[in-house]
């Protein structure tokens, strides 16, 4: 007598979890779009040194002030290092100096140490500070130790901190937490690992509290985002044979890029911000959405930042937004005709440039 009522729960669970991993309506999308959206083009807003560019901005709040950590390719030997920068209103910002350099000639990370934030508070419009574990705070980065833009093979580690305001040296961990060469990595990224990002997830919604998500390809392939778990952000484990985003180009013969994700939570969403390029011409900002961090809708109408401008012409790329005070702030790299790299940023409301 018992077994309709049975079925009749089975039948809930089955929509529920439906729910959950389904796609986002439309409407909801469009209603995202309009809260993140950032028309406001302020301009450039770091300058490189003479001879090397700057790329991927990273900011967060900590005790009253803004603070950049940002990446920084430089000449000998070619690869990244991560910087550090201050600013008291968001537009105006002072560069500090080096907080992960390249490590010693023939190390594992000697030519590559390109950090991003972990543990960003992912609440939109909340304190944008950063998050502690083990009374450090954390930043991940990909490495390796062939000279050259971007070599492979790369990896990523992690490096950790005290005090994430000063221009110091992040302890790093002493080996890569995922390798392309790894047992356990998916054919599509099996050449190399690039950008990172890692949240708490209080909620634990894959079982784990720590979630990365990170961009990688195979030889020859596309880049597409994956993600990893972890309790203790030193071991890590891949979760999910395929990627949780990718896009093809139409003619699906041309190599595309997806990449560079930051997570954040809006409302009962979570938001994620990427950059893409090649599926349709240049390179520009856009972003998902999902209940569940696995199943991702993508958005399909204006790209949050694209090419306009004579400081980004070539490419406006490679996302960090947060809202402050009622105004989203859209840090983003900017490339120009000439192939200068540097920082900048719009908003979605005017302010002073």
């Amino acid at each position: 007598m018992r077994r309709p009522h049975v079925l009749a729960l089975l039948l809930l669970l089955f929509a529920v979890l439906t729910a959950m991993g389904g796609p986002i309506d439309r409407a909801t999308m469009e209603r995202i779009h309009a809260e993140v959206r950032t028309p406001h083009k302020v301009g450039v807003v770091i300058q490189p040194p003479a001879g090397k560019k700057v790329d991927c901005p990273n900011v967060f709040r900590h005790n009253g002030r803004w603070w950049m950590v940002y990446i920084q390719l430089e000449s000998d030997p070619v690869g990244y290092t991560t910087q550090l920068a201050v600013s008291d209103n968001l537009v105006d910002w002072k560069p500090l100096g080096t907080i992960l350099p390249q490590g010693p000639a023939g190390s594992w990370d000697a030519c590559n140490a390109a950090g991003g934030l972990a543990l960003f508070d992912t609440e939109w419009g909340g304190g944008n500070g950063i998050g502690q574990h083990e009374g450090r705070y954390w930043i991940s980065y990909l490495s390796g130790k062939v000279p050259g833009y971007e070599t492979p093979p790369l990896s990523i580690s992690l490096a950790h901190t005290d005090d994430p305001t000063r221009a110091k040296s992040w302890e790093k961990l002493p080996a890569p937490v995922l390798n392309p060469h790894d047992t356990d990595a998916r054919p599509w990224e099996t050449y190399v690992l690039y950008k990172s990002h890692i949240i708490r997830d209080p909620a634990r919604t894959l079982g784990a509290p720590f979630v990365m998500f990170y961009n990688a390809k195979a030889e020859g392939g596309s880049e597409k985002i994956g993600l990893a778990l972890s309790h203790d952000l030193r071991t890590w484990k891949r979760h999910l044979a395929d990627p949780v985003i990718e896009n093809s180009a139409p003619d699906a013969k041309r190599s595309t890029i997806s990449g560079d994700p930051q997570v954040v939570r809006i409302g009962d969403l979570w938001v994620m911000f990427y950059f893409g390029a090649f599926w349709k011409p240049g390179a520009f900002d856009t972003f998902a959405a999902s209940r569940d961090l696995v199943h991702w809708t993508k958005w399909d109408g204006p790209d949050l930042i694209a090419p306009s401008a004579e400081w980004d012409a070539q490419y406006a790329h490679k996302p960090w937004l947060l809202k402050h005070e009622g105004v989203v702030y859209h840090f983003y790299c900017a490339v120009d005709k000439r192939d200068n790299r540097t920082i900048a940023l719009a908003t979605s409301k005017p302010v002073r440039p």
